[in-house]
């Protein structure tokens, strides 16, 4: 099997993707098993990984983008396809990436069933407890990064209400509120605890409450994410984070532009629900490298790929979640890899001409991935 890694694309809003598809480590991996892997020149570079590293793993390196794609029997991406790189795929070829097809170009899906990619969304790859375990491994990052934003953010030379995060004795410590009791939102709690901060997380599943709250000791306050709830909390909040999500479907805009104009000026809103369009109704994809927006006096952060700042760390992570089910797609090809391993299966959004049923598009053939799979279509 050809592997096709390609540099990737800065075109779309937010912080400039300096990931790679895959480590020099993972590359190794995937030689060892007798796959051929391309690498396009300075892939990793961003991500501190020089082309000689993937020499020395066995990688050849390709001098253009077209070059990988159209050589690949498999891409492996971080972000979904860029329009300048649509033409490249071959017909079935396999596609691996962070696809968020619910907010995704209608051209993008059109291609994939066109061309009848097999096209494999890393953030539905799920396990049989609902774990999304390649997911989670950016969730855990963006969640951690939370606070160095925070802090940066609050800073009065940023703008912000010029609140230390930590706190000092004799002075209330900050208000932080988190929508959203998943990995990112449990992650981002315990970082902020642990700065001395007030922190509420409100969710609607409560066995996720009971989690946090047993877990930290009942140092967290929890609440179900009700309106009353959430438009009580969010005026108070000195940082609100964003960590709601609904897997493949666009996230559900829990806060309101009238909840957003009642929280005081010079508070933050991280909306980390921005790559599936935001759970705030004031969150827009921020422009350019300033990342940042005000709207009613709140200062807004989100961008859609917050991992990409720590982009070494991400890559390593990424590689790690990723490489099982690499691997037993290089040792069994990729169709029989879906048949045999229910959480790649899950993670199916378009195969042989159809778009998975399970994903809010419409205009577009549409089938029961599972049911495809075993050739009952």
């Amino acid at each position: 099997m050809i592997v096709g890694i390609p540099k990737e694309t800065i075109s779309r809003k937010g912080v400039n993707e300096k990931r790679v598809g895959l480590s020099p480590a993972g590359v190794r991996e995937l030689v060892d098993l007798g796959a051929q892997v391309y690498v396009e020149s300075t892939a990793g570079a961003g991500a501190g990984f020089p082309d000689d590293e993937y020499r020395s793993s066995g990688a050849a390196i390709a001098y253009s983008r077209e070059e990988v794609i159209r050589r690949a029997d498999l891409v492996v991406k971080v972000q979904r396809p860029d329009q300048s790189e649509w033409s490249f795929f071959n017909n079935e070829a396999t596609l691996l990436t962070f696809l968020h097809l619910a907010v995704a170009p209608k051209e993008l899906v059109e291609m994939l069933v066109e061309k009848k990619i097999t096209a494999i969304g890393l953030e539905l790859v799920r396990k049989n407890d609902g774990a999304l375990p390649i997911l989670r491994a950016s969730s855990e990052i963006a969640g951690q990064m939370a606070v160095q934003l925070a802090a940066r953010l609050l800073e009065s030379t940023a703008g912000g209400r010029g609140i230390l995060l930590g706190g000092i004795p004799g002075i209330p410590p900050p208000d932080i509120v988190i929508i959203g009791a998943g990995t990112l939102g449990y992650y981002a709690a315990r970082a902020f605890l642990g700065m001395g901060c007030r922190v509420s997380v409100l969710d609607i599943d409560m066995r996720k409450l009971v989690r946090i709250d047993t877990h930290f000791g009942g140092g967290i306050v929890t609440a179900l994410a009700t309106r009353n709830n959430v438009e009580k909390f969010t005026a108070f909040a000195d940082v609100l984070i964003g960590a709601a999500l609904v897997p493949g479907q666009r996230a559900p805009v829990i806060v309101t532009k009238e909840m957003v104009m009642r929280m005081r000026a010079g508070s933050l809103i991280l909306d980390f629900s921005i790559d599936q369009g935001g759970c705030v109704e004031t969150s827009t994809l921020t422009p350019g490298e300033e990342y940042l927006f005000t709207a009613h006096g709140v200062i807004h952060f989100c961008a859609p790929n917050v991992p990409a700042m720590v982009a070494r760390t991400s890559t390593h992570a990424l590689t790690n979640a990723l490489l099982p089910y690499l691997k037993e797609i290089v040792q069994r090809g990729a169709l029989s890899a879906i048949r045999a391993n229910a959480e790649l299966r899950r993670g199916v959004c378009a195969l042989g001409g159809y778009v998975a049923a399970s994903l809010p598009i419409s205009g577009l053939p549409q089938a029961d991935i599972e049911k495809l799979v075993r050739g009952e279509l």
